[in-house]
């Protein structure tokens, strides 16, 4: 049986054998199927609101069950091995074979979130059409290691018992008493010693131990081969918990830092989203919402700071009321410091946008109340909504909306396939303070 489906946000999977070729749906064989179907409403039984941007059960008739693809992108893995890889869906303007483009594009992207453990990745010369996103996420864990490995495995001093012939540390008494009442020769002992079996050097082994189980890349089991030969002389770790638990980054293993959160992804299940841990279902998830306006912000500090504005995330300086108490916080997603006392506002929508001005482009018009509240608070005209671009809006740069109250909320859509060229384009936007102007 196959062991592998991908699929794209929005995307429709079925069981149902009849559709198998309709190229509508994307087909998962029914124990498969079932699995995911038990992952997703054992997350609803648990009112995660989340799941309801992740995946959709609907029914319609004929065809039975269908599982709709949402707004989180990742891999899920069943207890079988059999995986699902979710692919954002990105406009290139051409066709991506394999999917490779895709996937390039995607790891930079969740590579600009802060909590997202890779730092050195480099897949300049790395087979990602070839490669599942489980097999690109095991290989960024494997170029953390080979960095440590450069710098140098971290030792320390470990404290250690021994029965010996030969004096040094701590007598201990009792079991010297026990163990030695016949081998005067002998003493019991205490002591410390420099040694590399620290915990996390023990969880690194054991993490390369499982990798070399679960990988099917080639060439990431040849790096873990190479790998295992420098943790020779380290011993596997016993207890993953208790392990974990020994291990505090400060100055003196910093190199642990991205390392140890990816160990505790591979051994323990865990994962980067609030889907980990539970059922038979590992799942590394990302929210494609947050990791747009990462992306997003990043190359807007790139690109904006080198004119000499100051762009902020998250900003906290308002909110909806004031009194009785302040209430209803506003959080635009990005704040343009541009000095001389203006200020622009900026929210990213992860939504793809329709060439249809009857239906406001598929805006939805809770968006643009926010938008309009920005522009009260924050008294500026200067309010933009940015969407990823898609094959339908690829003509259309950008697009203006008036109120008769002077509010203007402009539309941007982001290139995230060529993001600094993109986001260049807005600055010019922003600078010349061109406008168009929809009644």
């Amino acid at each position: 049986m196959k062991n592998f489906l991908e699929v794209k946000e929005f995307d429709s999977i079925i069981c149902n054998e009849d559709y198998k070729d309709d190229l509508r749906y994307k087909f998962l064989n029914k124990s498969i199927f079932d699995k995911l179907i038990n992952f997703i409403r054992t997350y609803s039984s648990e009112d995660n609101t989340d799941l309801l941007d992740f995946m959709k059960i609907s029914y319609k008739r004929n065809v039975g069950e269908i599982i709709n693809i949402r707004n989180y992108v990742g891999v899920i893995q069943m207890d079988n091995g059999y995986q699902i890889q979710i692919l954002p869906k990105i406009s290139f303007g051409r066709e991506d074979y394999n999917n490779e483009q895709t996937k390039r594009v995607f790891i930079k992207m969740i590579r600009s979130m802060n909590d997202f453990p890779s730092k050195v990745f480099d897949d300049a010369n790395l087979k990602v059409g070839s490669m599942n996103l489980y097999e690109i996420f095991i290989n960024m864990y494997l170029q953390e290691v080979r960095k440590l490995v450069k710098h140098g495995i971290k030792s320390s001093y470990i404290r250690k018992e021994q029965n010996s012939k030969f004096y040094k540390g701590k007598l201990l008494v009792n079991k010297n008493i026990n163990q030695n009442l016949i081998h005067k020769e002998r003493f019991y002992i205490e002591f410390d010693e420099y040694d590399v079996n620290r915990a996390e050097n023990r969880i690194i082994k054991s993490t390369l131990l499982k990798l070399q189980k679960i990988s099917n890349s080639s060439e990431n089991l040849k790096e873990i081969r190479k790998l295992l030969v420098s943790f020779g002389q380290i011993k596997e770790s016993i207890n993953y918990k208790k392990d974990f638990s020994k291990i505090v980054i400060d100055r003196s293993n910093r190199d642990y830092k991205t390392i140890i959160p990816w160990s505790k992804v591979f051994l323990m299940n865990k994962s980067f989203t609030t889907f980990s841990g539970k059922s038979t279902v590992k799942a590394l998830l990302f929210p494609m919402e947050k990791v747009f306006e990462a992306y997003v912000a990043k190359n807007l500090k790139k690109v904006l700071g080198k004119i000499g504005w100051e762009v902020s995330i998250q900003d906290r300086g308002y909110y909806l009321f004031d009194e009785p108490r302040k209430q209803f916080a506003l959080r635009p997603d990005i704040v343009v410091d541009c000095g001389n006392g203006r200020k622009i506002i900026m929210d990213t929508k992860w939504k793809h946008l329709f060439n249809n001005e009857r239906s406001n482009y598929g805006i939805s018009q809770t968006d643009m109340y926010q938008m309009y509240a920005y522009a009260k608070k924050y008294k500026t005209s200067d309010i933009w909504l940015l969407y990823p671009v898609n094959d339908e809006m690829r003509e259309c740069n950008s697009i203006f909306f008036r109120s008769d109250d002077g509010v203007r909320v402009g539309v941007f859509f982001v290139d995230i396939a060529c993001i600094e060229n993109s986001l260049l384009d807005l600055r010019l936007s922003l600078e010349e303070n061109k406008k168009i102007i929809i009644s």
